[in-house]
């Protein structure tokens, strides 16, 4: 598997700022992979984006995109990639069709507009003033403008923020899809329930630096407990104990329980990313 983006040693700084934003990161996202950056506000994620979408280009270090210096790519970049940013920006007096019919006149490759607003809800409302949209119908709209290409690499920033369950279903399936397809995408969100169910792999951006890139069911295995939870119905009412992990087949107090008890629920002493989040970057998620 090749990579997508090899990134070295990436440093940034705002005119205006006397420190860099970036301090010398390093890292690759893997072609066909969905690559979570995640962090506090202010940590540099926004600004790795841009960087890697072009928007920023008086970064230090190096960036190959499938082996080529970023530096050295045209507009042809731009026929690559879709970017689906936290706020969708869209033309408020212009209906959804109209509003994808423009974007999607600056490309060459051309998507299946109708299945994809059909897929996220929109059709029916395609002939609507997108002033008129609700914020979870203007979240969607901004989904499908990023898919408009059949992008190469995707890049999204906190993708179903303000959708309802079902819609952010759909939303994570669709993703899921095109990464299956090969697609490769680039993910920044808070919301650890994506994380967990979307991402091949995260890194966590803490004050312009990276840490712990690593999948997610790895970093839980390192940052959980080796043990079961079991909750019981005991003599008054429901009764919790712990036993280790380790050997627990062999564990005779363990097994008497299983054997001798009405069992409620067993768990795990895996921990979630919400608490992973917080221990690696030393911040809520508030």
């Amino acid at each position: 598997m090749s990579n997508a983006f090899t990134i070295e040693d990436l440093k940034y700084k705002y005119p205006d700022n006397k420190e860099d934003v970036l301090k010398g990161i390093s890292f690759d996202v893997k072609e066909g992979e969905i690559f979570g950056l995640l962090g506090p506000s202010g940590a540099g994620k926004s600004t790795t984006q841009k960087v890697l979408t072009k928007l920023l280009d008086s970064y230090r270090g190096n960036i190959s995109y499938f082996g080529r210096d970023l530096r050295s790519l045209g507009n042809e970049f731009y026929e690559d990639v879709g970017v689906g940013f936290e706020m969708p920006v869209h033309f408020a007096k212009l209906t959804g069709m109209e509003n994808m019919k423009f974007f999607s006149s600056f490309y060459k490759r051309k998507g299946d507009l109708k299945m994809l607003m059909e897929r996220v809800g929109l059709w029916e409302h395609r002939d609507i003033k997108v002033a008129d949209y609700s914020k979870g119908m203007k979240v969607r709209l901004n989904f499908v403008r990023a898919m408009l290409n059949e992008p190469k690499v995707l890049f999204l920033d906190e993708v179903t923020n303000g959708l309802d369950p079902k819609n952010a279903r759909i939303i994570k399936d669709m993703i899921s899809e095109y990464r299956a397809a090969g697609g490769t995408v680039f993910l920044t969100t808070h919301l650890m329930n994506d994380v967990e169910q979307l991402c091949d792999r995260v890194a966590f951006c803490v004050e312009g630096g990276l840490y712990e890139i690593s999948a997610p069911r790895d970093l839980k295995i390192k940052y959980g407990r080796r043990e079961l939870k079991v909750e019981y119905r005991g003599d008054k009412g429901t009764e919790t104990q712990i036993y280790p992990m380790d050997a627990i087949g062999r564990n005779k107090e363990f097994l008497e329980v299983l054997e001798t008890k009405d069992i409620e629920t067993i768990h795990s002493g895996e921990t979630s990313m919400e608490d992973i989040f917080i221990i690696v970057t030393g911040a809520s998620l508030l």
